[in-house]
């Protein structure tokens, strides 16, 4: 039986943006229950936050490109470059999740979404690692 590691990755790193969107979503649920956000940095003007913005455009725009490179993609240099991406993403989200709990008022749902998308991201090297040094394949 083949395994298909290119099935694996793209399943987990869909799993992993809809959980970086919930995460958004979570946190931005008081407003519309009339309360207030915890804010990261105050700005006068929304040009003040490009920087940011541009930020997390590339943030989510990278696991986007990922699956569909790997959905595309066999070459070694690919694999080898994804592998690296998933150890990026791998340290960001250890480094989210430690924050948020160095936050003066943790919230215990974000922690455990937090938690999750770690250990998601965790299986994602593993598989992204096993796939790197598989052998190709002809059929691609």
């Amino acid at each position: 039986m083949m395994i298909n590691y290119r099935e694996k990755i793209i399943a987990l790193w869909t799993v992993f943006l809809l959980g970086i969107l919930f995460h958004t979503q979570l946190g931005l649920m008081p407003l519309f229950h009339g309360l207030s956000v915890v804010e990261s940095q105050k700005a006068a003007s929304i040009n003040e936050l490009s920087g940011i913005f541009w930020l997390m455009l590339g943030f989510f725009m990278l696991p986007m490109l990922a699956i569909v490179g790997t959905a595309f993609t066999e070459n070694k240099l690919y694999r080898v470059t994804h592998f690296g991406l998933t150890i990026f993403y791998g340290i960001m989200n250890l480094m989210h999740l430690v924050l948020d709990l160095l936050l003066p008022h943790i919230l215990w749902y974000q922690i455990g979404l937090m938690a999750f998308l770690f250990l998601i991201g965790l299986l994602l090297i593993f598989v992204a690692y096993q796939w790197m040094k598989s052998p190709l394949s002809r059929a691609c």
